[in-house]
């Protein structure tokens, strides 16, 4: 069992990450937040305490037990970054807990990590050039290529590509990459306890193509992609229509979308769920999810934010760790991360 089953990285403290996390903490049972730990910067964390009126303590590893466990890491001008703005000094903290973070779940330590938003502009300009957490994320477990997958109650999508240009997104739209994300995702649910995952494959052209008319990447790569899948057993079905197919899914039809690039799948989801969608990234050799919101500067330190979000990320990281556990158990049945 690892020491924390969650750890949750505070994200930019300029943005509303360390408020989020004081609010959706205090919203949780005591018993709830005894597998918790916070990753992060005590004098900021107890500022947004105070703010939000959350009446939160916060321990240390060694600290009173009814206390939130913290991980404190002090970092170069953390506590003098301005708030809601892009800084050097955000960004590297905003680093420096998510390699604290994944050093943990490699290590054993964690079982799941949960971020709160960092900033990319305050990331790149600490000199930490990554697109956001999941390039990071993935140059941290050995350069191991991630998936995007958006969770919410009734929706999931997984996407081919994400934060590509359309031009690169279409050029990445090949038999050999809806396969991965295929199989990713069927991996995935099945670790979730979904025996036989229901998974629809949307085309990247208007209505798959119409037969070529408007493109035919639907013919030549994805359906290739999907009969592959079925050769291998995985209950697979596509192309199809993307102007449907989420509607579909969201009726109950199917348990994942495959989402050719990033606004199909991320427009649709958050549509529906703005607030409880959440973000996980699949593939890794550890867990990691997230809000599915950014840093907020436009609202960050007024204390009027919503930790809703924060609130759907706690409660799957907790699937997460417990699929985890059972993995660790049970290494003979190991499926795709």
């Amino acid at each position: 069992m690892a020491a924390y089953p969650i750890v949750i990285t505070m994200g930019d403290p300029a943005g509303v990450g360390p408020e989020v996390i004081c609010k959706a903490l205090a919203a949780l049972p005591e018993s709830e937040r005894a597998g918790i730990a916070v990753i992060g910067s005590r004098p900021i964390l107890e500022r947004a305490d105070a703010l939000c009126e959350t009446g939160l303590r916060f321990a240390d590893e060694d600290g009173n037990e009814h206390a939130i466990q913290l991980i404190d890491i002090p970092t170069d001008g953390v506590e003098d970054a301005p708030a809601a703005k892009i800084s050097a000094a955000g960004g590297n903290a905003a680093y420096t807990y998510i390699v604290r973070a994944a050093e943990m779940a490699k290590a054993g330590d964690a079982g799941c990590i949960v971020t709160a938003p960092i900033n990319k502009a305050s990331l790149n300009a600490a000199g930490h050039h990554y697109d956001g957490h999941t390039g990071l994320l993935s140059h941290l477990a050995g350069d191991i290529k991630p998936f995007m997958l958006l969770s919410s109650p009734t929706l999931s999508t997984i996407h081919v590509s994400a934060h590509v240009s359309m031009a690169d997104a279409i050029r990445r739209c090949t038999k050999d990459n809806v396969l991965d994300v295929i199989r990713a995702g069927d991996g995935h649910f099945k670790r979730l306890g979904i025996a036989k995952p229901r998974i629809a494959v949307a085309g990247l052209n208007p209505h798959c193509g119409e037969g070529g008319m408007f493109g035919d990447e639907d013919d030549r790569e994805v359906a290739p992609a999907v009969a592959a899948a079925q050769a291998e057993g995985i209950d697979a079905t596509g192309p199809l229509s993307g102007d449907t197919v989420f509607a579909r899914a969201n009726q109950g039809e199917f348990d994942l979308v495959v989402a050719q690039y990033h606004d199909q799948g991320h427009a649709t989801v958050k549509l529906i769920a703005f607030d409880t969608a959440i973000n996980v990234t699949v593939g890794l050799p550890f867990d990691r999810c997230s809000v599915d919101h950014g840093t907020a500067f436009d609202i960050a330190w007024t204390g009027e934010v919503d930790h809703t979000n924060m609130l759907a990320a706690i409660s799957y990281g907790r699937r997460l760790a417990t699929a985890r556990l059972e993995l660790n158990r049970h290494p003979t049945n190991r499926l795709t991360a």
